[in-house]
């Protein structure tokens, strides 16, 4: 007898890593894809252009959604998409030692960035099918956070393991210990010919001239800092130590253009309408001619490399305060014509950092491409195990059909009519006011609040330094966002969307108002900034919730993958609009004032949500979904 096809499993056995597997493509795209190509040479300016554009089938995965709504089933295409992700990664993997590799590695980057939208798109349909509307509401949380750990995975273990078979390959890596000193006295720039090294060994390494610097916290002047940095770069460029790819790009100063129509016709005359009726006190901007103190690291190799050979050194933050920071000198070549000159880096402190700390960075002159080259089929492996274990342990739901089921059916009809079909739903106005502007605030606040959060007082920001702001964000509030997430989904699969949405709108929205006791009291109580934003935060993984489950609410039907995917590309046009002008009405008004519009921008919200209609048994816990 044929065996059966198991229509339901434990959604603990492939909820977690069916995200997990959905986030870890996302952020190899988005992060990883930056920073090796930076290790490689890449010019920032090729970096940024063309892996902005790898975006973009993020953007626009609406568009081919409703094919994996009409062709054969969301499991299917989860786990041929996760074999594509891994030839995807395989390829990244044999072209980066290749001469060419730029545009190879973007070649397949491109099938990785496709891939991994189309998987999204079927893994949340499968979730929606594959779940009762009870584990939709409780697992919504989870899947989140596993999402996250993937973000996690991807910036810090896959980052950490490429480092790591960087420094044990080549040439060994050089520590340089950074201390910050407030009472050290100012000290002169001495020239490089006038550096001396220690003695060099019979083999060959690279020489720093100090293992360890100190720079005082005394600020000063910027147009010596701009001076000082301008001879480095000249520096290093007229010896060969930046080759193209990473040689500074000379800023070309814009001639101030007459305003645009936009400018005179609509920008103008709506800030004057703001500042007349919002009345704010006058917005103070910083004005000062100081900055952080700077110092600058010499190095050199300790003899001729091989003949034919190059050796390419990538020096950064290793661990410690984000405080003290590289500001020029990431990458250098070496070679036999320049091996015997020093090459400059420059640090500097965070002009706001008054206390004694420490930083340490070090210097790779390791085999990167080969570092790499593992990474990413370490990677593709991982998705190989990916696709076998998600084949073998992926329910099949009974609703898992192809949409269209008729062979003679007109496939572009049925595509065409699943557009129309999402825009014809009861309340559809609502619904995309409700996707639009249910985080209509949070979207101002999250582009602003890490600006408030390093600027200086005398602007009316709370004058923390980088390592403080990271500490706050990327420790107490990734936290929190997530216990948040978790609690939420919780708590929305007791008693369902209808009952907790109201609860949820005033917890993503409310907690906003300690923005406004922390720019009027401006404190500097380190303890009680973390408890704001920890507040905030939970807050915003808590209401996101039932933003999410809405999402899912309002898909239901006949083509719920599709729909899902055009809610999501509207949720994301929400937090993209406002975000746009939100640093703009900030700019006129101050932060005092700004976070009070923050606060009255969820109103709409607010108001939008008593007249949804919302099913109340949606996500409780039914007799079908216990069984």
């Amino acid at each position: 007898m044929p065996k059966t096809k198991r229509t339901f499993r434990n959604p603990w056995t492939w909820v977690p890593s069916l995200y997990f597997a959905e986030g870890i493509p996302y952020i190899v795209v988005m992060t990883v894809s930056v920073i090796m190509y930076k290790r490689l040479g890449i010019s920032n300016t090729d970096i940024a252009l063309y892996t902005s554009w790898l975006y973009l089938p993020w953007v626009i995965k609406a568009l081919w959604s409703p094919i994996v709504d009409l062709l054969r089933t969301k499991r299917l295409w989860i786990i041929v998409m996760q074999l594509f992700v891994g030839a995807g990664l395989a390829g990244v993997a044999f072209t980066i030692p290749v001469s060419n590799f730029f545009q190879y590695t973007l070649a397949f980057f491109w099938l990785l960035a496709f891939s991994s939208a189309t998987h999204d798109i079927a893994a949340d349909g499968f979730y929606m099918l594959g779940l009762s509307k009870h584990d939709q509401a409780w697992f919504v949380g989870i899947r989140s956070t596993f999402y996250r750990f993937a973000m996690i995975f991807g910036q810090g273990i896959l980052i950490i393991l490429a480092g790591y078979i960087e420094s044990n390959s080549g040439l060994p890596p050089v520590d340089l210990a950074v201390n910050s000193k407030p009472s050290l006295q100012q000290i002169q720039f001495v020239s490089p010919e006038e550096i001396s090294f220690p003695e060099g060994t019979d083999e060959l390494i690279i020489l720093l001239h100090k293992s360890e610097l100190e720079i005082s916290t005394e600020p000063i002047l910027k147009s010596k800092v701009d001076s000082i940095i301008n001879l480095v770069k000249e520096w290093n460029s007229s010896n060969g130590f930046y080759r193209a790819g990473n040689e500074p790009k000379k800023e070309l100063k814009a001639e101030k253009d007459e305003p645009s129509w936009w400018s005179r016709n609509v920008a103008q005359p709506l800030e004057s309408l703001i500042r007349k009726y919002f009345a704010p006190a006058e917005v103070k901007t910083a004005k000062t001619d100081l900055t952080g103190n700077i110092a600058l690291v010499y190095f050199k190799l300790s003899g001729s490399p091989p003949e034919n050979e190059d050796v390419v050194m990538n020096f950064g933050r290793e661990s410690g305060d984000n405080s003290i920071s590289l500001i020029e000198g990431t990458r250098f070549v070496f070679s036999k014509a320049n091996w015997e000159i020093p090459a400059i880096a420059v640090i500097q402190l965070d002009p706001k950092l008054k206390t004694e700390t420490t930083t340490y960075f070090k210097g790779y002159a390791g085999n990167i491409p080969l570092a790499w080259m593992i990474t990413f089929l370490i990677l593709a492996g991982l998705f190989v195990l990916f696709f076998v274990y998600h084949k073998f342990i992926l329910p099949y739901p009974t609703a898992d059909k192809p949409a269209v089921r008729n062979e003679s059916a007109n496939l572009f009809s049925e595509f065409f009519k699943t557009f129309i079909l999402f825009f014809k739903k009861k309340q559809i106005g609502l619904i995309l006011a409700f996707i639009l502007l249910y985080r209509l605030g949070e979207a101002q606040l999250v582009k602003l609040a890490t600006p408030f959060l390093l600027d200086a007082q005398e602007v009316g920001g709370l004058a923390l330094t980088t390592g403080q702001v990271g500490f706050v964000y990327g420790t107490v509030g990734i936290l929190f966002l997530t216990l948040g997430g978790i609690v939420g989904g919780i708590l929305a699969a007791k008693y369902g969307l209808k009952y907790w949405i109201w609860w949820m709108i005033v917890a993503i929205n409310v907690p906003d108002i300690v923005y406004i006791y922390l720019s009027h009291t401006q404190t500097t109580n380190f303890l009680i900034i973390n408890l704001m934003v920890a507040i905030e935060q939970f807050g915003y993984g808590f209401g996101f919730t039932a933003y999410m489950l809405y999402l899912i609410y309002i898909s239901e039907g006949d083509h719920k993958t599709s729909h899902y995917a055009i809610a999501t590309g509207f949720m994301a046009l929400g937090m993209m609009i406002p975000g746009m002008f939100s640093g703009w009405i900030q700019e006129i008004i101050g932060y005092q004032h700004f976070f009070v519009w923050v606060i009255i921008s969820t109103i709409p919200g607010f108001i939008i949500v008593k007249f949804l209609n919302i099913d109340p048994e949606f996500g409780k816990k039914t007799e079908e979904s216990k069984a």
